[in-house]
């Protein structure tokens, strides 16, 4: 719900801090890195410290920085706050689904309970992108954009009170060392990368800029080779490289790097032209509702798809995404839209992610060793937080960059068809990447169904 509320109170979240573009890309980004960079490790905190009071803590403490984000009075402070959120988030998640491995150890009981995990994130996202678009025009609450993140208080705080009272407590494991190196040598890497993608057209791209530019390689060079070091050593990595000596993982990861560079970017620049063209920030909710709407009812329906058509249920999916954004870029010309022809098209865009996004999963693990899958599956949740950000960052940047510093409608038009053209190569890419798949319709099942 996090996710979802602040990318359609963009708008409110920028003037509400007097920010600047790049602020507001960061807001998005600073939670997403944070996340991402800590979510092996909060996995293994769990292990290490027991699940019930790593959830507890995590989730108090995601609640405190919350009440940080909604008292913030300047960019610099909500960012930062942010990229905490984003750790503390990295915490507590792991330890919601690890009990869930524990709490229902027969398969048909696991089987509903991930069931009804995956229908509440997706009611989260719908929920999020409504509140999102109805909490900053509350006329009677002063900076009511700042509801966005106090909201999650009294929901937190009675998440902690459950927890606290009834999951059932765990003992430590102690199972593997932090890798604190790995884990610093991520984040330089990734903060060195994504920062200046996003401050530098702003600046004018100076000197320091292309240095992180060029030190995120360097950072990169070293970390792979502390991870290879510490998997020889028989220490545990934060990501076992032995991984991407699996060609259909990383055709996988290729995926889901273009794919996750469209998802949110995709969000950014609609909530961007909308505002432009005059949407209020509760049309606008209403509007990516129905966008959620479509996806929630193809991400049911995919589910089901994939196992007896395999990777052509994802290539439908590409294909109608492909298709709606060209239609977006017909559509929204002016503010005199219709908007019953909006409605039907962000509903189809929503039906095409909801064939895609359930399946990226199955399509990165599909012939990884069971031994290697838990590693599997944190690499490719760091893979996916981390595109998100860099879309932000290129997409965002090419949006922002064509609005010019002044704009008028026709400005917000014209960068906006700039950046959906770049979301549609990236698009084009998972649709060529999918066709180097195998397509073996059982391995797929056999995925979906675990």
């Amino acid at each position: 719900m996090d996710i979802f509320i602040v990318n359609v109170a963009i708008p409110a979240i920028k003037a509400g801090i007097r920010g600047s573009d790049s602020d507001i890309q960061l807001v998005i980004v600073l939670y997403l890195l944070g996340y991402a960079v800590f979510l092996v490790t909060g996995s293994r905190a769990g292990d290490y410290f027991g699940k019930k009071r790593i959830f507890v803590v995590a989730t108090f403490m995601f609640v405190v920085i919350s009440a940080v984000c909604g008292l913030a009075q300047t960019a610099w402070q909500l960012n930062v706050a942010r990229f905490f959120q984003g750790v503390s988030a990295a915490c507590m998640i792991p330890q919601g689904i690890n009990y869930i491995q524990v709490l229902f150890p027969g398969s048909g009981e696991r089987t509903k309970a991930l069931g009804i995990y995956g229908s509440v994130a997706g009611s989260a996202s719908v929920i999020g992108q409504f509140l999102g678009g109805i909490l900053p025009e509350i006329e009677f609450v002063p900076e009511s954009w700042r509801l966005i993140f106090l909201i999650n208080l009294p929901i937190g705080l009675v998440a902690v009170l459950l927890a606290w009272l009834f999951l059932p407590r765990d003992a430590p494991t102690r199972a593997g060392a932090f890798d604190h190196a790995g884990v610093a040598l991520l984040t330089g890497t990734l903060v060195c990368l994504t920062y200046p993608l996003i401050r530098g057209r702003e600046l004018g791209w100076p000197g320091w800029c292309l240095g992180m530019l060029a030190g995120s390689a360097v950072l990169l060079v070293f970390f792979i080779r502390d991870q290879k070091l510490k998997l020889g050593n028989d220490r545990q990595p934060l990501l076992d490289v032995r991984l991407f000596g699996f060609r259909d993982f990383n055709i996988g990861m290729a995926i889901v790097l273009f794919y996750f560079m469209v998802q949110d970017s995709y969000f950014l620049i609609n909530v961007m032209l909308l505002e432009g063209l005059g949407f209020s920030s509760g049309e606008t909710g209403i509007l990516f509702v129905c966008q959620g709407v479509g996806y929630v009812a193809a991400s049911l329906a995919a589910v089901r798809l994939v196992p007896v058509y395999g990777k052509k249920v994802l290539q439908a999916g590409i294909l109608v995404m492909i298709v709606t954004l060209l239609l977006h870029i017909a559509v929204l010309r002016s503010a005199e839209v219709n908007r019953n022809v909006l409605y039907f098209v962000l509903f189809i865009y929503g039906t095409g992610c909801g064939s895609v996004l359930p399946s990226l999963l199955a399509v990165a693990l599909k012939n990884i060793p069971v031994g290697l899958a838990g590693a599997a599956s944190g690499t490719f949740s760091t893979f996916q937080q981390t595109a998100i950000a860099l879309g932000i960052g290129v997409t965002g940047g090419i949006f922002f960059t064509q609005l010019g510093p002044h704009p008028d409608v026709s400005d917000f038009v014209s960068a906006y068809r700039v950046a959906t053209v770049c979301n549609v190569g990236l698009l084009g890419l998972v649709g060529f990447f999918l066709w180097l798949l195998p397509g073996s319709k059982g391995v797929y099942g056999d995925v979906v169904s675990h």
